[in-house]
């Protein structure tokens, strides 16, 4: 679970923000133990500790999202892992159950990236196989911090999830109202 970002044009902790009683960091942990199994945070350790769930900080700091998947990966004893921003509010189970599945019929792949109706990427909610770990490191250390120009074409599988909202994030304040506003009715 990547909740380390700075929420820049949010102007503040999007982890935080809540819709129903719930902030999107707890829809997303509940979403992902609900597929994986168990949860870890990368994040600021004494921002989520109270959440009474793991917590580790990022190996580089300003490192972006890319950074967060080398602090998962790092310390990941799985091979497939499931990587999510905490900034999806309608993050669930089945789409994340999807691409898990095709993370496992897709062995030899390095990450699965779903896709959205428009051919948009997600690699934020995606899964990502140990083995991306030198391939990340070493985007890292060349000064890469796009996660898309980080994977090489061939060790990607995109899938397709027309339709599914699970891919939505806020960035803005304009952007959590609406969608806000949209889930509260």
């Amino acid at each position: 679970m990547l909740a380390g970002g700075a929420s820049s044009r949010m102007g503040r902790n999007k982890a935080l923000l809540a819709v129903g009683g719930r902030t999107l960091l707890e829809i997303a942990v509940r979403a992902v133990a609900g597929v994986a199994g168990k949860v870890t945070i990368i994040g600021p350790p004494g921002l989520y500790e109270a959440t009474g769930v793991r917590v580790i900080g990022d190996l580089r700091a300003g490192a972006g999202p890319l950074g967060g998947i080398e602090t998962a990966l790092a310390d990941s004893v799985d091979g497939w892992n499931l990587v999510v921003a905490c900034d999806m509010p309608r993050l669930a189970d089945g789409g994340l159950r999807r691409i898990l599945q095709e993370a496992w019929v897709n062995a030899d792949a390095g990450c699965v990236i779903p896709e959205s109706g428009d051919g948009q990427a997600e690699p934020l909610c995606a899964a990502y196989h140990r083995r991306m770990l030198p391939v990340v490191r070493a985007a890292l250390d060349a000064g890469t911090r796009k996660v898309t120009d980080a994977l090489p074409a061939g060790l990607v599988r995109y899938i397709r999830m027309t339709d599914d909202p699970i891919f939505q994030n806020v960035n803005t304040p304009e952007e959590w109202g609406a969608v806000r506003r949209d889930l509260e009715h």
